[in-house]
């Protein structure tokens, strides 16, 4: 890892348990490379996991749209980068770009964060932290320049297509369903041959209610242009709602 000019960067390989069956990056595992940088950058500038834990608070991500105008394949070196964007209405605004082995972007994303009180598992108010994210440490660079908006489960075509009790490998350090295995829930829903055969072009994802170990959540999806909407349901409660749209 390095810090360069407000960015974290880090190169590696991609290896082959984050490649699918076309051995391309998967969404979920761009998800968690992504989380853990995060982790990485916001501990390097004094508001990470364990500096939140003092106050009983942390992190949760509340929104990601995810480009892959040239998803990276197994074994090539990429470098990702990182930095945050400082406060978008109630959100912490931070961006990811990760560059393919020519040096161009092959994954693009921008992240909404909020911070939740871990003992009650309430919201908390941006001031809790807007002393501690001086405008020094923010890089005004975008990697996508709007944040990620809201996504709905359209009025028509919707079908339940499994459920999905949440247990021990599904949940995180926080106590609930890591972030990346929303997608992979969500990619799961989709049939396999189209998974298989078309390039995912974008995700963009909204997560609505945590998930915690043991609750049961219904899966739908429903069609839409260039792709499938899929939605987590507790109840009549929306717990996650992402779009995944496909190259042509």
């Amino acid at each position: 890892m390095e810090n360069n000019d407000k960015k974290t960067i880090r190169r590696f390989a991609v290896t082959s348990y984050d490649a699918d069956v076309s051995h391309f990056l998967k969404p979920g595992a761009f998800m968690d490379l992504a989380q853990e940088i995060a982790y990485v950058s916001a501990t390097s500038l004094g508001f990470g996991y364990e500096d939140l834990q003092r106050y009983g608070t942390a992190w949760v991500l509340s929104r990601m749209h995810i480009e892959f105008p040239a998803p990276p394949k197994w074994r090539d070196e990429v470098e990702l980068q990182t930095w945050h964007k400082g406060f978008e209405g109630p959100f912490y605004v931070r961006d990811f770009r990760m560059l393919g082995p020519d040096g161009q972007p092959a994954v693009l994303a921008t992240s909404s964060w909020l911070i939740i009180d871990v003992a009650s598992r309430r919201l908390l108010r941006r001031e809790h932290l807007a002393d501690q994210l001086p405008l020094d440490t923010q890089c005004s660079d975008s990697a996508i320049e709007e944040p990620c908006g809201k996504v709905q489960m359209p009025c028509e075509g919707m079908e339940e297509i499994a459920e999905h009790v949440v247990a021990y490998s599904d949940v995180d350090f926080i106590g609930h369903a890591n972030n990346a295995k929303y997608v992979v829930w969500a990619m799961d829903c989709l049939d396999f041959e189209t998974v298989r055969t078309r390039r995912v072009r974008s995700v963009r994802i909204n997560f609505n209610k945590e998930l915690l170990p043991g609750e049961t959540v219904e899966l739908f999806r429903a069609p839409v242009e260039g792709g499938w909407v899929v939605e987590g349901r507790v109840g009549d409660r929306s717990s996650f709602c992402v779009e995944i749209l496909f190259e042509a």
